[in-house]
């Protein structure tokens, strides 16, 4: 039985827009805030491994480096299934960026909760705000999520049936 949205032509891209904003919203906190902004490394906690030795920094850029690669391939498995579920398919872009939205918010708010408040082998930035970054952290993964499906959901799909023309 085939799924409403595929009865009118139109394929599902749920998994691969989820995984496409996963590995972005992965790529996006490795680059800008470990890289760029110098703000935190994966295993930046005074605990296990310090930045402000020679062996911290060097466990911190490998751990940042798998961290890369492991959103990397998210990526290329996005892009592969979507790929294949839609060759000479339909599908709406803005449902696939709604949820890649989604995707990149629940990167957030599952790092945020495991890596930040539980596990605290990081914070955003650590420091007397550290508290107020994560949950800054966690609220603009909330808002991507829910602005995410809000976008995914309204999406009309254009009768392919259809020609627009140009005035």
């Amino acid at each position: 039985m085939r799924r409403p949205q595929e009865q009118s032509g139109y394929t599902s891209v749920t998994a691969p827009g989820l995984l496409l904003g996963i590995g972005f919203g992965g790529m996006f906190d490795g680059v800008l805030l470990h890289q760029v902004l110098r703000w935190h490394h994966l295993l930046s906690s005074e605990g296990c491994c310090p930045v402000t030795d020679v062996r911290g920094l060097n466990l911190n850029t490998t751990a940042d480096g798998i961290f890369h690669l492991f959103a990397i391939v998210l990526l290329l498995l996005g892009v592969t299934i979507l790929w294949r579920r839609t060759q000479n398919r339909l599908w709406s872009g803005r449902q696939l960026l709604g949820l890649g939205l989604v995707g990149w918010g629940m990167f957030n708010l599952v790092e945020g909760v495991i890596d930040h408040q539980i596990l605290g082998i990081h914070h955003v930035r650590t420091g007397p705000d550290q508290f107020l970054y994560d949950v800054g952290f966690l609220g603009f993964g909330a808002i991507l999520v829910m602005a995410g499906s809000l976008f995914a959901r309204t999406t009309s799909p254009r009768d392919p049936t259809q020609r627009t023309t140009k005035a």
